[in-house]
């Protein structure tokens, strides 16, 4: 018999890494990220449960708790449910398709069957932990199917599902050959949160066009009225349907726990700069090794203004940080490729012997070392051609709460909404990142107190809206709505 759960999180991933050995047994390690943080205390509080996938595929632990008493939930999935569900469907059709196509998404009626079939099991494994009148939440792009799937299975369940990505535009999500669906799917939850107003308005544009269309195999009605507009945090718009319900559409910018984010000493920091060279300016950049970042453009950036003198490669580096992803997809391998080639042309003209002029690191780093690049660093670079939020510019700037360093942000991340005081650039314009980019350099240099005004309003609102902001509000807003 599965335990009963009050309050249920299901996501593509559980907050563990599991490592399975040659001789069968595994081990299991948490993985705290920003997700993790800002739910642990509603799932400790709940005991609550958190359903997903384990990262490994044919085989899985029976549930287990945490040593905080959440139980974890774990859901198989086999080497043919990854390949068509997460690296197909997911990352090769909707993530392409999400971020406005910068790659072509593929569409594949295979890789449909499987995210429909996975999709199913995230949806009967939350049926069985849940508890009558349970609270779950949904995260994230792997599983737009399951609220309405839930909302078949278990009526009496509060639905909320969070998009973490960005929604694109419904001129765009309309190529989708499951766009209705996918659409239904998505409008089973109770409460429907995305990062920006943005995203919001163009969900509920799509909505109107395409969900009335659909045959009602997910139990949606078959016409919807859509009313209001949107407000920054908070429900300001909603899916009235024929059936009584009520869908909540709101935005919610996620942002980090902040209490962790203070950065590393004074004396750390200098022997991470001496390490370095001792350079009058470090900049650095930290992400993914994915399309989707910009890295390759911000290399290139940095290129041409060591080229044309702008930065003297003797008294300048940049650190790249490249965590390694999706490797076995085409256009990620494409990525690193052009990435490595980019970080040894520039380190092969202006490099010295000992002294590369670009610090790359392909692979994960722990938070204790990332924090002590985030305070060392004179310029963080965050540079994506297209973001839902990009938590990575938010940690930088709690790592200089005291008003040092200076952040160049892409205005196509959902962090430039909120981090109105960076340096934002087109990602898209080499001259617009190279403009800024030197910008920030000049006012560290000749204008401090300016760069440090910049970077103490950027502070602040970090630290106002932190990672509990974002949880209680969206779980406050989704209780409101279960009691109108």
């Amino acid at each position: 018999m599965d335990e009963l759960n009050s309050f249920v999180v299901v996501a593509n991933r559980l907050p563990v890494d599991m490592t399975v050995h040659p001789d069968g047994s595994y081990s299991i390690e948490p993985s705290p990220g920003g997700l993790v943080t800002g739910l642990s205390p509603v799932l400790e509080q709940h005991r609550g449960c958190w359903v997903g996938w384990p990262g490994t595929v044919d085989v899985a632990p029976e549930p287990f708790r945490t040593d905080s008493g959440v139980l974890l939930h774990p859901v198989p999935l086999s080497a043919h449910d990854f390949e068509g569900f997460y690296e197909g469907f997911s990352n090769a059709t909707l993530w392409p398709l999400f971020h406005d196509l910068i790659v072509p998404p593929t569409y594949n009626a295979d890789w449909w069957t499987s995210y429909r079939q996975v999709n199913l099991k995230f949806a009967e494994a939350v049926s069985q932990v849940a508890s009558v009148g349970a609270t779950v939440w949904v995260q994230d792009y792997q599983l737009l199917l399951v609220p309405g799937i839930l909302r078949q299975m278990r009526p009496d369940l509060k639905i909320g599902f969070f998009l973490h990505i960005p929604f694109p535009s419904p001129d765009l999500f309309r190529q989708l050959p499951w766009r209705e669906e996918i659409v239904r799917g998505m409008l089973g939850a109770d409460l429907l949160g995305f990062h920006l107003t943005q995203n919001a308005e163009n969900f509920l544009t799509l909505a109107a066009q395409v969900a009335g269309t659909a045959g009602s195999h997910t139990g949606q009605p078959d016409e919807l009225v859509i009313e209001g507009a949107v407000e920054v945090r908070g429900v300001g718009a909603s899916v009235h349907t024929p059936d009584g319900r009520t869908v909540g559409v709101g935005a919610f910018p996620i942002s980090i726990d902040t209490s962790v984010a203070t950065g590393a000493s004074s004396r750390r920091k200098r022997e991470f700069r001496q390490e370095l060279g001792d350079p009058d300016i470090v900049f650095l950049g930290v992400d993914r090794l994915d399309y989707t970042k910009g890295i390759l453009q911000r290399l290139l950036a940095f290129e041409q203004l060591l080229e044309s003198g702008a930065l003297d490669p003797r008294r300048t580096v940049l650190l790249q940080v490249a965590t390694p992803s999706r490797e076995r997809i085409e256009h990620y391998r494409l990525s690193r490729s052009q990435v490595e080639e980019a970080v040894g042309r520039i380190n092969g003209l202006y490099g010295r012997m000992g002294h590369p002029v670009v610090h790359y690191l392909h692979r994960s780093l722990p938070k204790s070392e990332l924090q002590v690049l985030y305070g060392a660093a004179d310029i963080m670079l965050v540079t994506p051609f297209k973001d839902g939020m990009n938590l990575v510019a938010k940690e930088y700037v709690a790592a200089h709460s005291e008003g040092d360093g200076a952040l160049v942000l892409s205005e196509f991340a959902g962090a430039a909404a909120e981090l109105t005081e960076a340096y934002l650039c087109n990602p898209f314009d080499l001259e617009s990142i190279k403009r800024q980019m030197i910008a920030a350099a000049q006012d560290l240099r000749n204008n401090p107190e300016s760069a440090r005004s910049r970077m103490r309003a950027n502070s602040r609102q970090v630290h106002e809206h932190d990672v509990n902001v974002w949880a209680s509000s969206f779980l406050t807003c989704l209780e409101e709505l279960d009691h109108q």
